[in-house]
């Protein structure tokens, strides 16, 4: 002891190297507590039933714009918005003068025509006559028959023009071609129109649907064929219940929304056009899981995503099968369950059982 204290400097030594171990392993602990870093992850679950309240409009599934196949001007229009028409009503009509000339034109010609041919048809008779007799020349007859021939095709010719001018003057005459309600109006008495340019717009009243613009989030969590609960807005006694049939493959570009469509088979008498509509998903209804399109990345023909073990705080890639993507969200078919927790961003930069820190969220 005494030699010890007579050198202090390999005292200090020996302690030092005794003390090295524990100040390695506490190097260690702390080199590696600085390289887990947190992950900004999502804990699945699907969108609740009391989540999925929306507000929709009572439209009719079949709408179809009126036009005239023929240019022309607006002589009479009888119909306003509103107004309930039967197949085969009068909807508007072009104004007939030129029209009707047309048609006079065309009978005139083949009356002409027709009389050209019983010319030409006796000239070749009385040529085929005196050529039996040895009278007429043979150029003669052939002259004649080409004139018998030119005269038929002439016929036809005039014919098809009046048949042409027929259909041109009842195309003049617009009929409603189904039972419907007027809900738009795009021309005036005397405003001229180009063939196919709309008049007004019929839709069908037996058939009506509720259309619903919702986000990205709830549409990539929703099944074709989910039975939705609706109730009217201006009478919340009066539901019904509409099925999900089919979405707008395209999103709203301002709000980015997507438009569904939700068929009512027999919607009680409130239901009318334009009505606005309560729609919510029943209790017992489970919507599905969805992710963020960027949580998912592909490795061969495979989608996966990183998967956070908080028993050990860990990370493990699994397999995941989409299906209909919305917006920066995709339905998961298979693969993952309610309650997990994946990564959304940085899945580039992790490794299979990496430890990681701390949930962050957007």
């Amino acid at each position: 002891m005494k030699t010890a204290m007579k050198n202090p400097v390999k005292t200090l030594c020996f302690w030092l190297l005794m003390a090295l171990p524990a100040f390695a392993e506490a190097a260690a602990a702390y080199a590696e507590t600085l390289a887990v870093r947190p992950v900004v992850s999502e804990v699945l679950s699907p969108a609740s039933a009391g989540d999925m309240n929306f507000v929709g409009v009572v439209t009719a599934r079949t709408e179809t714009d009126l036009a005239f196949l023929l240019i022309g001007t607006v002589a009479s229009r009888p119909v306003e918005v509103g107004d309930l028409l039967k197949a085969g009503d009068l909807v508007a009509q072009l104004d007939p003068e030129e029209l009707d000339a047309n048609l006079r034109e065309s009978e005139a010609g083949v009356a002409v025509a027709r009389a050209q041919l019983r010319a030409a048809s006796d000239t070749e008779t009385r040529a085929r006559e005196l050529s039996a007799r040895g009278v007429g020349t043979t150029t003669r007859l052939e002259d004649a028959s080409r004139g018998l021939a030119s005269a038929e095709a002439r016929l036809a010719q005039a014919e098809a023009a009046l048949a042409r001018a027929r259909d041109a003057r009842s195309f003049a005459t617009l009929l409603a071609p189904q039972d419907g309600i007027i809900t738009n109006v795009f021309a005036e008495t005397g405003t001229t129109l180009a063939a196919g340019q709309p008049i007004a717009r019929l839709a069908a009243i037996d058939e009506r649907e509720i259309v619903v613009d919702v986000s990205a989030e709830f549409v990539a969590a929703l099944d074709l064929g989910m039975v939705f609960n609706v109730s009217l807005a201006a009478a919340p006694a009066v539901t019904t219940t509409a099925t999900f049939s089919r979405i707008d493959a395209v999103a709203e570009r301002t709000t980015r929304t997507r438009r569904l469509h939700l068929t009512m088979d027999t919607p009680p008498g409130g239901f009318r056009l334009g009505a606005l509509a309560h729609v919510s998903l029943p209790a017992s209804t489970k919507a599905g899981l969805s992710i963020p399109r960027q949580a998912a990345w592909q490795d061969g023909d495979s989608l996966f995503v990183w998967v956070v073990n908080r028993a050990t705080d860990t990370v493990h890639r699994t397999k995941v099968t989409l299906g209909e993507v919305s917006g920066d969200r995709a339905r998961v078919l298979s693969g993952l369950s309610t309650g997990e927790e994946i990564v959304i961003k940085g899945v580039h930069s992790l490794q299979e059982g990496q430890t990681v820190g701390a949930q962050v969220t957007e």
